[in-house]
């Protein structure tokens, strides 16, 4: 589903993977994160979508909390799990939202 997001500005992280044939915890990991990121502070919601490719960006209120985030013992312990087994190839990129728009209705 397309996240339902603020007025701009807020920041999106793109986290683009390539993931391997291990897919044990895989499911389950990714499920806790996304549970594990809505219960943090300037949060503001994620979309994701897999083929060949993996692409999940999550909408943040500011830098502060993607950093804090990012410093997440769970997170961290996910993203050793990604690089050690889930993942053969990643790329994460931040930016600044300064502009949306959309049509049809938006739900989280």
């Amino acid at each position: 589903m397309i996240a339902k997001t603020p007025t701009p500005p807020y920041y999106a992280v793109i986290f683009s993977s390539v993931r391997t044939s291990v897919v044990d915890g895989y499911v389950e990991m990714a499920e806790r994160m996304l549970e594990l990121a809505q219960q943090q502070k300037g949060f503001l919601g994620a979309e994701s979508a897999r083929n060949n490719l993996g692409i999940t960006v999550s909408y943040w209120q500011n830098l502060e909390s993607i950093a804090n985030w990012k410093k997440n013992i769970e997170h961290q312990m996910a993203q050793c799990y990604g690089r050690e087994k889930w993942y053969s190839a990643y790329k994460t990129r931040i930016a600044l939202v300064e502009r949306d728009y959309g049509f049809g209705d938006v739900t989280d």
